[in-house]
């Protein structure tokens, strides 16, 4: 028996997912329809569920293209040679990238979930494991930074995560409701000054 294959795809799926991130990212998960989705990336609905499944998988598939693209100096900037560096370098790359004309202001993991009622509730809770997985990346690398002494003995690795990752998330808030690169470096500026010497 000949199988007969559907009809090829007339649009390219890199291009539709970058439309769908700027989308989500400018709205929200919840604030986002799909009639918002199908315009954006210049598909119908049947498209759209044959390539991508439904609006939740659509945005995990956007959440990991923003990890791997966009959002993806968090990763390098953990790499740093000091934990003060670590601190300093996040910080100057958040204010760059949530104030970069070139895309949504603010942080797609941390816009993604402001404004999440019941029906998203799956969402909000992945975006928080999200934002969770940079504490626990913050706190490994400053667990290390104590071994190393590069911390000084009576810090808290996980208490220094915690904040370092609230000015961010704080930052993205700011910047989505329209702050200043300027008012942003201020904020960082002043974060700066708090960490332990």
């Amino acid at each position: 028996m000949k199988m007969t294959r559907g009809r090829p795809r007339l649009f390219d799926i890199d291009q539709a997912l970058d439309q769908a991130l700027k989308v989500f990212w400018r709205k929200g998960y919840e604030g986002t329809s799909l009639l918002d989705l199908t315009k954006a990336m210049g598909i119908n609905r049947p498209s759209l569920y044959a390539a991508f499944g439904n609006k939740a998988s659509l945005f995990r598939k956007v959440l990991d293209r923003y990890n791997t693209g966009p959002g993806n100096y968090l990763c390098d900037d953990i790499n740093q040679p000091t934990a003060r560096a670590v601190a300093q370098k996040l910080l100057q790359q958040a204010v760059q990238h949530l104030t970069n004309p070139a895309h949504p202001r603010g942080c797609l993991a941390v816009q993604g979930a402001l404004a999440c009622g019941d029906d998203a509730d799956c969402m909000r809770k992945e975006l928080i494991h999200h934002r969770e997985s940079l504490v626990t990346a913050l706190r490994h690398r400053f667990q290390h930074a104590k071994r190393e002494h590069d911390l000084p003995k009576h810090s808290n690795p996980a208490d220094l995560a915690r904040y370092l990752a609230t000015i961010l998330h704080g930052l993205s808030v700011q910047a989505s409701g329209g702050a200043s690169r300027k008012d942003l470096q201020i904020v960082a500026t002043l974060a700066l000054k708090a960490w332990p010497s």
